[in-house]
């Protein structure tokens, strides 16, 4: 265990000062065959690429035989299901038009419909499964066709891929179907999405690191650390471990699934805050050697002024660490019913008088106690600064900015701030039964009480999502800048704010790293010196791994029902993140 420990630490230094020296973009390595055959892909269609600019609808024959199909596609993309009857109408107002049938579905009648819904300005993909003879069928339609000689739950699975980029398509034709579909004819294309399926894998010990995981997650539910948690486990771009533990609550009434959505409490400064502030400084909208005065009005008659934006991100500016906003409530400022005076949303039943946080909150952070700048003290004042900062210069609410540039181009379909807005409450996991300010179960309402007063929405808090939806932006990190074919960041900038920018921490802007003290063992006592990431208080963490191409998600409400230390004392999400280090090395062997 030592020596494997070492060896792992050694490599580590070794990758970190290789990346500084050469830094390279992720490497998708698959382990899925693909039987799939690509045709038609005029204009390089496939893989779709930024996925805001289509409304998608999926058609098959039969949505219980496609379960598979259609489940995989949900994995990449917001989408509209149909069946086959109505088509003309049931399509009419998608611009993407995805299409899976057995081969012998493919009729004269229902060919024509694809041929007009093409003249119709739509864009089709069709798959097809069986019987390569009746392909000769689609001789005139030039559409995508991806195609496979029988149907399974692999090859449903592996088409779905191929859309989306999970998958890249290589296979060709081995005999002639008709002029149009030839031996030897098949078209390629690239992996540009993190890959599902959990196949063998010679680069990590699948089997152990399931094991060891259900282990500790067992620990973690049975001695009430958190009454469920989701763990994915990315590499090489393919998900190589994801599942759900225990409960909603104690009660033990809804199962935790991997669909589940969670209160990502602080991660949220580095899923939410931070790329809108990567993307600003990239532009040249921000710069972060200037002050805050030079961008908040304001702040240019308080202490604040002359404090450089980046030692705000690095939380080196002398900031408040955190200011209990709730417990200066007064009489008449909380009602249950919503009215004119009081339209701010808390928690169920619960509203809070208009403009708090502009009135009450904001001018109390502006003119708090600044201590001298230079030494790191983590404050929650920073992002809610740079959130300002950032809705000033682009005169664009946060929450609305990171849906349009980066959550729905990626497909982060859950990702995004007061999710009981878009989601069914049960949908999303609660958080803790609060007994001093809401008095009601938090459930899609952020557990962060700042957070919640500034209407659900904050630099430092607010943030809800999925796994999934953390793995697709922790790729994007991973490959430094791209994802789905799209560039979203310049190489340059994912390389500032992930690496070491202090003198005095371990932090790089907005992100938090790899703690070089190896008796803190921070993230985890294995992890090496080009890991980057962030945790949350609700209990939650995404860790990102360029040395060992590896993304690691925790979830959980460990708050619930109270605030419990439990998960800390237990250290389950550094063990778990060992486990996947220990697999790794096993798997060298």
């Amino acid at each position: 265990m030592m020596i494997s420990r070492i060896k792992l630490l050694i490599a580590g230094i070794f990758a970190v000062g290789f990346l500084q020296m050469n830094l390279v973009n992720a490497q998708y390595k698959s382990t899925i065959k693909n039987e799939t055959v690509l045709f038609n892909n005029i204009d390089a269609v496939l893989p779709l690429g930024k996925l805001d600019k289509y409304t998608i609808t999926v058609c098959t024959q039969d949505s219980s035989l496609f379960r598979d199909f259609n489940d995989q596609i949900s994995r990449y993309a917001a989408v509209t299901y149909a069946g086959l009857g109505s088509f003309d109408e049931q399509i009419k107002y998608s611009n993407l038009v995805i299409v899976a049938v057995k081969a012998e579905a493919l009729t004269f009648p229902f060919i024509e419909q694809l041929v007009q819904a093409k003249m119709n300005n739509k864009k089709i993909i069709l798959a097809v499964f069986g019987k390569g003879d009746l392909l000769s069928l689609l001789n005139n339609v030039k559409v995508p066709i991806l195609w496979n000689d029988h149907f399974s739950r692999e090859t449903q699975n592996n088409a779905a891929m191929t859309i989306f980029g999970g998958l890249s398509a290589f296979n060709k034709l081995q005999k002639t179907y008709s002029s149009s579909f030839m031996k030897g004819m098949g078209e390629a294309t690239s992996q540009t999405r993190i890959q599902y399926g959990v196949h063998a894998n010679d680069e990590i010990n699948i089997d152990r690191l399931s094991k060891k995981i259900d282990e500790i997650a067992t620990e973690a539910i049975a001695e009430k650390a958190t009454p469920g948690a989701v763990v994915m486990v990315i590499k090489n771009g393919q998900v190589i471990f994801e599942k759900g533990y225990g409960y909603h609550t104690y009660s033990k009434k809804e199962p935790t699934t991997i669909h589940n959505i969670f209160d990502l409490a602080s991660v949220s400064k580095i899923a939410g805050t931070t790329p809108v502030i990567m993307r600003l400084t990239e532009q040249g909208i921000v710069d972060l050697d200037k002050p805050i005065g030079d961008y908040l009005w304001q702040a240019k008659a308080t202490n604040k002024k002359d404090i450089r934006l980046k030692s705000v991100m690095l939380h080196e500016a002398g900031f408040t660490p955190f200011i209990p906003f709730y417990r200066n409530l007064k009489p008449g400022d909380l009602q249950s019913y919503d009215s004119p005076t009081h339209h701010v949303k808390v928690a169920d039943s619960c509203y809070l008088v208009n403009n708090y946080y502009r009135d009450v909150m904001w001018p109390e952070m502006l003119h708090s106690e600044v201590k001298p700048v230079g030494n790191y003290v983590y404050s929650d004042i920073s992002m809610y600064v740079m959130k300002e900062v950032a809705e000033h210069q682009t005169a664009i609410p946060m929450q609305k900015y990171v849906q349009d540039n980066f959550y729905r181009p990626l497909g982060m379909k859950t990702a995004g701030y007061n999710p009981r807005d878009r989601f069914a409450k049960q949908d999303i996991i609660p958080t803790e039964q609060d007994t001093s300010f809401r008095k009601v179960l938090l459930q899609g309402y952020v557990h962060d009480q700042g957070a919640a007063m500034a209407g659900g929405v904050a630099g430092h808090a607010g943030l809800f999502a999925t796994a999934n939806d953390l793995a697709i932006y922790g790729q994007l990190l991973l490959n430094r800048g791209e994802y789905g074919g799209e560039r979203y960041f310049e190489t340059k900038t994912v390389d500032l704010f992930t690496s070491k920018q202090s003198l005095t921490s371990r932090r790089g802007l907005g992100f938090d790293r790899w703690d070089p003290n190896l008796k803190n063992e921070y993230p985890s006592k294995l992890s090496n010196a080009t890991v980057y990431g962030h945790t949350g208080y609700t209990g939650t963490c995404i860790w990102i791994d360029p040395a060992n191409q590896l993304v690691y998600i925790f979830l959980s409400n460990r708050v619930h029902p109270q605030v419990s230390t439990k998960l800390f004392n237990l250290n389950i999400r550094s063990r778990i993140q060992d486990a996947i280090y220990e697999a790794i090395a096993a798997g060298k062997k």
